[in-house]
């Protein structure tokens, strides 16, 4: 099995939520490009489990270099990054294989490797694999600042709550609420917090949504059709954990609007051609010159203490399941530096293979 993104920039994750650590294989950044471990670790810090409302498992997220790499500059040889775990608790996870939790992949998994996977803690599935991911994206911080674009995410909903729409320009008042939910609008993320402390309370999950913005894409980056610049950002994206639906620009509402609404007149910006700032930033995969907008929409989270129905393999019965191991009530305070990261990957690759 691969699990790898990118075709210049090329990463490829390897581990296990409970094995002895995770880590990802990054090939294709230039040689040159200087590395900056404290970028690195600020960006694993941001999606790290434990804080308030979050998984109580308390990983260091400590990243190891371990290739591709002379004095804090880059090779041009393959990269290999290195996290270990060190908080695991297998023994949460004693009733598996027998009974499988609903909403995971521990059945698809047990038959697909013919009883020899390791399901602890969702094995391979784990969103402990998206650490790599966000080490891999710290790795590229310079290279992304040469290369002249930027990503800006946050989480927009929670449940029925909305957020107002991304803003750029950071907020002078940066609330608790605002760094728990990572949310920018300060009313919807006290709200956001309630609603997460509740659920958690009830013992139950509730679903989110990320929103991107990426500027500064010139015109011309990506590929027609099936390496389109929607294409490979949603095939990346979707593989994220969780995630069930990826929205571009208008999204789903564009099935409501007519073609005179949706379509966005070129104009030119002081010598610059694009569209609008609030239109499309991709059209026939390719980047448009105007912000690129999207959305990521992720499950409620599978394991709640709450009790369900499941299948005993064993017995061929149906059966009472309580998860009783250290999870997260909503995904997107967690996911929206993940979503960030794999968006900066993506790009600096179609931009590597120009």
């Amino acid at each position: 099995m691969e699990m790898s993104i990118g075709k210049r920039l090329r990463v490829t994750l390897f581990g296990e939520s409970h094995g002895k650590g995770v880590g990802a294989l990054v090939q294709g950044i230039p040689a040159g490009i200087i590395i900056d471990e404290k970028v690195i670790s600020k960006r694993l810090f941001e999606r790290k489990p434990g804080g308030k409302l979050a998984s109580p498992r308390k990983e260091s997220d400590s990243c190891e270099i371990k290739s591709g790499i002379l004095n804090s500059k880059t090779t041009g040889n393959p990269i290999l990054l290195w996290i270990e775990n060190n908080d695991v608790r297998s023994n949460d996870y004693s009733f598996l294989p027998k009974i499988p939790r609903p909403g995971h992949a521990d059945l698809p998994s047990h038959i697909r490797s013919e009883g020899h996977a390791d399901l602890r803690g969702g094995g391979i599935h784990s969103g402990r694999l998206t650490a790599p991911l966000v080490a891999s994206a710290g790795l590229i911080h310079n290279l992304k600042k040469k290369l002249g674009f930027e990503v800006f995410s946050q989480v927009s909903t929670i449940g029925k709550i909305n957020a107002k729409p991304i803003r750029l320009k950071p907020s002078s008042n940066i609330t608790d609420a605002m760094k728990i939910t990572n949310c920018k609008d300060e009313k919807a993320a006290e709200k956001m917090y309630t609603l997460i402390k509740s659920t958690s309370e009830m013992g139950d999950s509730i679903g989110s949504t990320v929103e991107v913005i990426i500027m500064g894409l010139p015109i011309g980056v990506g590929e027609p059709w099936f390496d389109g610049l929607e294409p490979t950002l949603s095939r990346a994206l979707m593989a994220i954990p969780a995630a069930r639906a990826i929205e571009f620009g208008e999204g789903v509402n564009a099935v409501k609007m007519h073609g005179s609404e949706h379509n966005d007149s070129w104009l030119d910006d002081e010598g610059v051609i694009k569209i609008s700032e609030e239109g499309d930033g991709a059209l026939g995969g390719f980047s448009t010159g105007s912000p690129l907008r999207l959305k990521v929409h992720f499950k409620p989270p599978s394991s709640i203490s709450k009790t369900q129905k499941t299948l005993n393999l064993e017995s061929g019965k149906q059966e009472e399941l309580s998860v009783k191991g250290r999870h997260d009530p909503v995904i997107g305070p967690r996911a929206a530096p993940v979503v960030k990261s794999v968006c900066e990957l993506v790009i600096a690759d179609l931009i590597l293979r120009k």
